[in-house]
């Protein structure tokens, strides 16, 4: 899957990241990796019902931001996070 924007807005600051998807993670691996200015930032990984967790945070991101993210991020799926997961199983 090819990684898409995101543009996050927080106290009149503008934010600009890139995510990309990775369809065979695991518990080491997270699901989606998180890139600013071409820097990664952070990572998340979908629980059981579909809700995203941060799974890392080297780029030290605001809490609200990563929480706004994580919210686009499930927007932008929404057959559901874990739909390729899923299929795979069966």
């Amino acid at each position: 899957m090819d990684n898409y924007p995101i543009t996050i807005s927080k106290d009149k600051k503008v934010h600009y990241f890139e995510v990309g998807e990775y369809l065979h993670h695991d518990e080491e691996r997270c699901k989606f990796r998180v890139y600013e200015n071409g820097a990664y930032v952070a990572s998340f990984t979908p629980d059981e019902q579909d809700f995203l967790h941060i799974c890392q945070d080297p780029g030290d991101i605001d809490e609200d931001i990563l929480h706004l993210l994580a919210d686009k991020i499930e927007t932008h799926h929404p057959q559901g996070i874990n739909d390729n997961i899923r299929k795979l199983k069966i």
